[in-house]
């Protein structure tokens, strides 16, 4: 099958009606591969920085309209939550994005596939192509559809980094591997203990942390080792 009819095809599983095929198949296709193939400007940079100006619109107006009581402050934080690219590259994970993305050889050498910022950026980029072809209205309805699982989060009042699943989704999408995890001590008295935790890949330590629960300690944990792996 070709590139771009796997392209319409990614795009008919979200029941997105779109026109211009080839915004898409940019918004898809990173510098690395563009400048390899020597088409320096066919990349997806500049839809990049529409699509991040976009995203920020639509979260802004649901925000705004969804908690009428909240502050400014409030707001711009969750905002920022939502937008950042933890969150973006959640997303792509979720929509298996890094099969579909054309990188030059270096890049999938490296692993940009399944390289968070990579990630992130191309669900920006797939925004600004979006708002392109569609209009702000049909492009907020798509996006939000998207969203809906972190969304959904936030009205339950359990918005989080949940770096285990991050973690997860990661370690499979470029090591095709499962993180373990292990409480390797506790301390203190029985109702007020420190557990330390460490998750591993295969037989190589990658994250420690502590927390009060061990749940708590395995998300710190996971957290030392998304920023490592992820940089």
């Amino acid at each position: 099958m070709l590139w771009s009819e796997k392209i319409r095809l990614f795009f008919d599983s979200l029941n997105w009606e779109i026109g211009n095929a080839e915004l898409y198949e940019q918004a898809l296709t990173h510098s690395s591969y563009a400048h390899e193939k020597g088409h320096r400007r066919l990349h997806n940079e500049r839809l990049e920085f529409l699509g991040d100006a976009v995203l920020e619109l639509i979260i802004s107006v649901y925000l705004y309209e969804t908690y009428p009581k909240l502050p400014e402050g409030k707001l711009t934080k969750l905002r920022a939550d939502l937008v950042c690219e933890a969150s973006l590259a959640r997303l792509a994970y979720s929509l298996n994005l890094g099969q579909y993305l054309r990188l030059g050889r270096g890049e999938i050498v490296g692993g940009g596939s399944s390289r968070p910022s990579l990630l992130a950026d191309a669900v920006e980029a797939i925004i600004g192509a979006l708002y392109i072809d569609t209009g702000l209205e049909k492009c907020s309805e798509y996006v939000l559809a998207i969203y809906q699982p972190i969304l959904q989060e936030l009205q339950e009042g359990v918005l989080r980094r949940d770096y285990k699943t991050l973690l997860q989704e990661f370690s499979q999408a470029r090591f095709s591997i499962t993180p373990v995890y292990r409480i390797v001590h506790e301390s203190g008295p029985d109702h007020s203990k420190i557990f330390e935790a460490e998750v591993l890949l295969v037989s190589d330590t990658v994250g420690a942390g502590q927390g009060r629960s061990k749940k708590e300690a395995e998300q710190a944990a996971a957290k030392e080792a998304w920023s490592k792996l992820t940089p």
